[in-house]
């Protein structure tokens, strides 16, 4: 017989009832009854219920035995008595009469329970992830994430992708995000960089000539962590095509994105490949106030700005702003109190309020209530009910900012937020939409310069020559250039962004030298790209899904740490291992570095 175990204990059925066999595990639970002894084992693999009575030579061992410990145990299968059978756990018409017990591992007191599904604070779960890992569902979740990997790998070869390994460590490049640097040893002064994501190596692997690339890639970037980005580091199905048009990259992306979907969702349903709606940016922006909309969602904000710029309409605070009203279905009898949260809200988010009209049934007419009701004649009122889509008993929320932007923020989140409250969006489906045609530049307000607004690789969609004559003075035309770039938007959250790759190196010296860098630097920064695409260069693109997004909403989790075996803190801690960690004296001196803190 096996040193350890005979099965697993999560294999035995009504069928081994009376086979001698061995369980190791941990002592998920244990329970006293009369003088018997029962020991929930558990394993990778499942839990088996085994008991031990008093007269067996081995009670005495298995007394001492306490929460996750790590035992062996020898006996013989039999049936639960009638009326003690487990429906909800696959062994559970069967239990093992202990006969033997090997005490393999003893456990000290427990930090927090294995057993159950309390909440505990972020520090205490991180810092002994190891037990958190033991819990049922983040255990799921994990075997959950490496069935998805799995599954993703699968149907990228059956797309005629194949997979190749790139550097971690590279050069640093404008990704829009920090760098992790590591110092070289070799060349003091300088410093590698941890890749952002594979995207220089990607698209070399296309001038390479091997067409269909992916690789579930680790990328690294030094941001703060938020519930659905990890600080420091994530993972990503990484792709890239040559000789495609954007929509090749969309035929190939949409089946493994649905499918994955599809093969893990639980029944619920989920948008077909062929019928990802596309999105241009900039209806995006002006219908749901973001540029990652949760399309299930019904609501569809509108721009009312040209009604309150009426003669007849008299409330001036709205005058001269932009101003985007957000529909409420069946908010309209809602009390007070739910439009003054509102209210209060879109205040604690930097707005100047969020101003509102419940529209009532009054002999037939359309009448509008609330404080700014009695400053907007009726024809105007019915023109906003008009636009908006509302009808008696309905309610318009608005956002009004001199600036469009911010009047389009708040209204998204207001929509999001409303969509919520009124139980408007469906939780029994995945939906998928493209973003498309992002602008390929943005005005840096700070700065007061024209920034890349997206990813800096992306061809522009304009004319070759013309590109190439534009004047840094053409700022009006510049910010109106739209790029072939994509994000893969599911139920609110971005999964991937993408785009058709700038392989012209001449046009490539131009977008870049548009957005501020100088022809000498731009060679410099991205030399052996440059040097690539002057040797022929096919037409490519590609994107990459975030793996850990992909997994959190197939979990119906909403932090990534649920979906993650050891994560960093939200502040990029990593409590389990003790980093970052100070480097000793010897590691600075081989490195040539002096660390000189921060003033206090």
């Amino acid at each position: 017989m096996h040193a350890y175990r005979t099965h697993t204990c999560g294999q035995l059925r009504k069928g081994d009832v009376g086979k001698t066999v061995r369980l190791s595990g941990w002592v998920n639970r244990r329970r006293d009854h009369g003088g018997l002894i029962f020991i929930d084992l558990r394993d990778h693999y499942g839990i088996t219920q085994c008991v031990i009575t008093p007269e067996n030579p081995a009670f005495a061992a298995v007394d001492t035995a306490r929460s996750e410990w790590v035992l062996t145990f020898t006996g013989k299968v039999v049936d639960r008595l009638e009326g003690t059978v487990n429906a909800d756990l696959p062994t559970g018409e069967i239990e093992l009469r202990i006969e033997q017990v090997t005490v393999q591992g003893k456990a000290q007191e427990l930090p927090l329970p294995v057993f159950g599904d309390q909440e505990y604070p972020e520090d205490t779960r991180l810092t002994y992830r190891f037990l958190d890992l033991r819990r049922e569902r983040l255990h799921k979740n994990i075997m959950l994430r490496a069935g998805i990997i799995t599954s993703i790998r699968k149907r990228m070869i059956e797309q005629g992708f194949t997979e190749f390994q790139t550097p971690i460590l590279t050069a640093s490049s404008p990704e829009g995000a920090r760098d992790f640097l590591v110092p070289s040893r070799r060349y003091p002064g300088q410093f590698y960089a941890l890749p952002q994501a594979p995207q220089q190596f990607k698209q070399l692997i296309m001038v390479a000539g091997f067409d269909r690339y992916f690789q579930i890639a680790p990328c690294f970037r030094d941001e703060d962590g938020r519930a659905d980005r990890s600080p420091g580091e994530f993972y990503q199905l990484d792709l890239e095509m040559s000789f495609v048009t954007q929509d090749d990259v969309f035929n190939a992306v949409a089946p493994v994105l649905a499918g994955v979907f599809e093969e893990f969702a639980g029944g619920k349903k989920v948008t077909k490949p062929e019928a990802f709606p596309r999105i241009p940016y900039a209806e995006a922006m002006l219908k749901y106030g973001t540029d990652k909309p949760d399309i299930r969602n019904p609501i569809e904000i509108v721009d009312v700005s040209a009604v309150f710029e009426r003669a007849d309409v008299e409330f001036k605070a709205f005058k001269g702003k932009t101003v985007r009203a957000i529909p409420a279905p069946g908010a309209g009898p809602q009390p007070r109190s739910f439009f003054d949260k509102l209210n209060e809200w879109a205040r604690s988010e930097g707005a100047a309020g969020l101003g509102y009209i419940q529209f009532e049934d009054e002999g037939g007419a359309l009448v509008g209530k609330g404080p700014i009701a009695k400053f907007i004649p009726p024809a105007a009122l019915a023109e906003m009910a008009k636009i908006g889509g509302s009808k008696a008993g309905d309610a318009l929320f608005f956002s009004a900012d001199a600036k469009a932007d911010r009047a389009a923020n708040i209204a998204g989140q207001a929509r999001t937020r409303l969509g919520r409250e009124l139980n408007l969006i469906p939780q029994d489906e995945y939906k998928f939409c493209w973003i498309v045609d992002f602008p390929m530049y943005e005005w840096n307000e700070e700065e007061k310069k024209i920034d890349f607004s997206h990813n800096p690789f992306s061809m522009p969609q304009f004319d070759r020559d013309a590109f190439m004559a534009l004047d840094k003075a053409d700022k009006d035309t510049i910010l109106g250039i739209k790029a072939y770039q994509y994000d893969i938007v599911c139920n609110g959250y971005e999964l991937s962004s993408g785009a058709i790759r700038n392989h012209d190196p001449d046009v490539m010296l131009k977008a870049f030298e548009i957005a501020g860098y100088a022809r000498e630097e731009t060679e410099e920064k991205f030399k052996g790209m440059l040097n690539a695409f002057r040797h022929g260069a096919p037409p490519h693109g590609g994107t990459a899904p975030g793996i850990d997004r992909i997994v959190m909403l197939l979990a119906g989790e909403e932090n990534l740490r649920e979906v993650t075996m050891f994560p960093m803190t939200q502040s990029a801690q990593d409590l389990l291992m003790n980093a970052p960690s100070p480097a000793n004296s010897k590691q600075l001196k081989e490195l040539h570095l002096r660390v000189v803190y921060p003033e206090k």
